[in-house]
């Protein structure tokens, strides 16, 4: 299905509470449950039905998985058991690290956990089998049904699963995700990051431990403060060393939560420690400060409650901030939203959506290695006005976002390298062309080209204006994309799209010349050994005359014109409806279509008689067209080869096709005002 720009003017965030219903019978979550109570049955969700096809898409489950209601796996389950905790997320036999250390993070702010997990859901007198939960994606809250069926093998849960055994909506909630992302499968191997922007509608910025600035602590505290959420994990130098455990007790290639940090007072001085958990909950640091360690025999017991240390096997340890940034190599904040925060938190981010797509043939012109077709792609316009408290800067995130790509893993689609560019504005309107990328360097880029779910970076730039262009990073590559400027004070964002415009000179209309052209002359001569006495033409014989002229042209290298070609030529010129070409209008015809070849001439650069569908913009608009990013799609669909190339033959159907929309379009504008007229005479 081809990818099709719709609307990427800059939109507001989503509101709480405003979830859209996504199950296939157009129900909500409430209205399927009362119907089910009313039938006396238990929901069963078509939409996601307990088979193979919701678990596996490459291949058949390893196991005789069965699928069991908690009801009947034990016989007293809760949905919540003594609270929503971190301890409740136990890791089962699927790759979903990511998403785990998520949930655990998910857990510390108590509002955030309400939003993605309704809490009045339980087991109990009004049970029909059937719950819900909400996820954010691309400026969008949706809330996913889904029923009990839980995938088992010999009685037990397969995948995520609580230390409680009594304890279900951390099994739920996976799999309720697992429906969202088209199977279980899906979620294997991801960036925690990824799923915390799902649970938050947040932000994320990506560290490099051993390149952290000086104030990362700092950093992570206020992040913490903030109600961010924050995961970390050790990199691996190979795919051997996927889960290998170090002698310190921890886990490389695998994702952690961190779920707290702070200064404890030890031997008269001051200590940075830092809490991380393992969502497998056990297998923990081993190293100073780790649960048994001797140090916490220096700290009194007090600090040791305020700390909520113990000495527990459930996966989370503290752990000295200097060790850790020994050990771990990679941090991931998600900076909430405004309309995730609690009300009265005090650091509010000002956030701007704006949605696109990269499209073959048109907007996806790969990234600035690629000259040619990178001024092709969609670009946004920034407006940095506020300075920074005390600050003569501006401060503001920039995150792209490939969007659904994971659901897109059972057609074979992987994460497209992607990034972007941010340039000086030169202060004139309208899509900026190949020549100002050619000869103005960026003021700023993502550090990287990447193949993540999403690139986002830190900047800080002078007031002013800014064009940011996002990218892939080879050309051609389709998809649609969610670009989000976070700033600490208000930006404002437009997309550099083009309005809609014609601007074409008045038509001639055909008056016989007092002294023929030597041109003209050939052409009648021609035209009367075809038309004979009448002096016209059907669209047979002008197809006959127009390629027989341009064969003799000697720059040309087109192809033959079609009769369908022809035909429409007809259409566009014939003013007495007798389906033929007098010689005057072919004349007012051959002025136009001099004028068109030569603007082909001029965009086709390699002469080889065909143009790129990516300089179809500049073309059409040297022919007087404007056009937005959606219809220069369309056209590009319907008249672009495999190759991204455009036949001069369907250069002029687009032109004519063109010419007649825009007449119809006047004529309706001149009728609307003598409407107006009318009335207002009245």
């Amino acid at each position: 299905m081809p990818y099709l720009y719709q609307d990427s003017k800059p939109r507001p965030c989503a509101l709480p509470g405003a979830a859209r219903t996504t199950h296939s019978s157009g129900k909500g979550y409430e209205e399927l449950k009362q119907e089910c109570l009313r039938r006396g049955i238990l929901f069963e969700d078509s939409d996601f039905p307990a088979c193979n096809s919701s678990l596996f898409f490459s291949e058949n489950p390893p196991i005789p998985f069965v699928w069991k209601r908690p009801g009947d796996i034990v016989k007293d389950p809760k949905f919540i058991l003594g609270g929503a905790t971190r301890t409740d997320i136990c890791q089962g036999d699927l790759g979903d690290c990511w998403l785990l250390a998520a949930i655990a993070s998910l857990t510390l702010n108590e509002k955030t956990l309400a939003r993605v997990v309704p809490l009045d859901q339980k087991f109990g007198p009004d049970y029909a089998g059937i719950f819900h939960f909400q996820f954010w994606q691309h400026n969008e809250w949706l809330d996913v049904v889904i029923d009990d069926r839980l995938p088992t093998f010999k009685g037990r849960l397969v995948f995520l699963h609580s230390a409680d055994l009594n304890e279900f909506w951390s099994a739920l909630l996976e799999k309720a995700y697992a429906k969202l992302n088209g199977s279980y499968e899906a979620l294997k191997g991801g960036s925690t990051i990824e799923a915390m922007e799902d649970f938050t509608g947040g932000i994320g910025e990506m560290y490099d431990v051993k390149a952290a600035p000086d104030n990362f602590y700092e950093i992570l505290e206020k992040a913490l403060k903030r109600c961010s959420m924050v995961g970390c994990s050790i990199d691996t130098s190979s795919a051997a060393e996927s889960e290998a455990r170090t002698p310190f007790g921890l886990i490389k290639g695998h994702a952690y939560s961190v779920t707290g940090i702070d200064e404890v007072s030890y031997r008269g001085r001051q200590v940075q420690l830092i809490r991380i958990r393992n969502p497998w909950g056990q297998v923990e640091w081993n190293g100073p400060w780790s649960d048994n360690s001797p140090e916490w025999r220096s700290v009194s017991p007090s600090e040791q409650r305020r700390l909520s240390q113990a000495a527990r096997d459930d996966g989370e340890f503290w752990m000295k901030f200097e060790d850790f940034k020994v050990h771990f190599d990679k941090v991931e904040i998600c900076n909430l939203t405004p309309d995730a925060l609690e009300d009265n938190t005090a650091h509010r981010w000002e956030v701007t959506i704006h949605q696109g797509s990269w499209v073959r043939g048109s907007t996806a012109g790969g990234c600035r290695n690629f000259l040619e077709t990178f001024w092709t792609n969609p670009q946004i316009k920034l407006h940095l006005t506020e300075k920074d408290d005390g600050q003569d800067d501006c401060t503001f995130i920039a995150a792209l976002m490939q969007k659904d790509r994971r659901k897109l893993k059972k057609l074979g689609a992987e994460m497209l390298t992607i990034g972007y560019s941010i340039y000086e504005s030169p202060g004139r309107d309208g899509h900026l062309g190949k020549d100002f990328f050619r000869y103005h360097p960026s003021k700023a880029r993502s550090k990287t080209y990447i193949n993540l779910r999403e690139v986002s970076n830190r900047f800080k730039l002078p007031p002013g204006d800014y064009i940011l262009v996002p990218t892939t990073f080879e050309p051609h590559q389709e998809a649609d994309f969610c670009l989000r400027i976070f700033s600490e004070k208000k930006a404002i964002t437009e997309d550099l799209d083009e309005s809609v415009a014609i601007d074409l000179p008045e038509p001639l209309h055909p008056t016989p010349s007092p002294q023929e052209t030597e041109e003209e002359k050939q052409f009648r001569t021609l035209f009367e050994q075809i038309s004979g006495k009448d002096m016209e033409i059907s669209a047979e014989e002008l197809e006959y005359v127009l390629n027989a002229v341009l064969k003799k042209t000697k720059n040309i290298k087109f192809k033959n014109l079609s009769l369908i070609s022809c035909r429409n030529i007809i259409s566009l010129m014939d003013t007495n409806g007798n389906g033929k070409l007098e010689f005057n209008e072919f004349k007012v015809f051959w002025g136009k279509m001099k004028k068109w070849i030569n603007i082909f001439l001029q965009f086709d650069f390699d002469k080889s008689g065909s143009m790129s569908s990516y300089e179809l913009r500049g073309a059409l608009k040297a022919a007087g067209y404007q056009l937005n990013n959606y219809l220069l799609q369309l056209i590009v669909l319907r008249y672009s080869d495999e190759q991204f190339q455009i036949e001069f033959d369907d250069f002029l159907n687009c032109l004519i096709r063109l010419e007649n929309a825009s007449r119809v379009f006047q004529a309706l504008s001149v009728k609307n005002k003598e409407f107006i007229n009318l009335n207002i005479g009245e």
